[in-house]
């Protein structure tokens, strides 16, 4: 078991797909290290079915998710965050709160999947594209020395992983 959960909150805009995908793929993949969450600035209010589809495709958990407003995650009684990532364009634009804790932030823009019109199965394969993006990104972070990496070298590692080719 590890020595510290890191706790890391995916934003987005609605909520209902990216961010969601996001934080499954790193609760399934973070071997107990890390405790994800998401939240949108706008949430939706459902969790996309077609990124449930996907997540459940891969083995990834699902029970909990849930499209909510990241104003959850300014309360005085909300988990602390270590990190906070934007996974779309228009939430990393936006004014955000000012996080308790101060945790590292970077931005990690992937194509929304749920904005895909036309057959299902186009957007099955948005969802995996997606899903392949992510979860190159997470198992890059999942696998940095976070205990012996100083706050400038973490930042410009996270900043990297950001900008990964899909």
């Amino acid at each position: 078991m590890p020595d510290r959960t890191y706790k890391v909150l995916f934003l987005c805009t609605g909520n209902s797909a990216r961010s969601i995908l996001a934080e499954s793929l790193l609760n399934g993949l973070g071997n107990g290290r890390f405790k994800a969450y998401s939240a949108g600035s706008h949430p939706k209010g459902t969790v996309n079915p077609f990124a449930v589809e996907a997540l459940r495709k891969s083995g990834m958990p699902t029970e909990a998710l849930s499209s909510k407003s990241w104003s959850e995650y300014d309360e005085p009684k909300a988990p602390v965050m270590d990190f906070i990532f934007t996974v779309c364009d228009n939430a990393a634009g936006e004014a955000c709160p000012v996080w308790p804790g101060h945790p590292m932030t970077a931005h990690w823009g992937v194509e929304d999947p749920a904005a895909v019109e036309g057959a299902n199965a186009d957007k099955r394969r948005a969802f995996a594209v997606a899903m392949h993006q992510l979860r190159n990104r997470i198992q890059m972070f999942v696998s940095l020395p976070l205990e012996t990496l100083d706050q400038l070298a973490l930042q410009k590692q996270l900043a990297e992983i950001g900008k990964s080719a899909p």
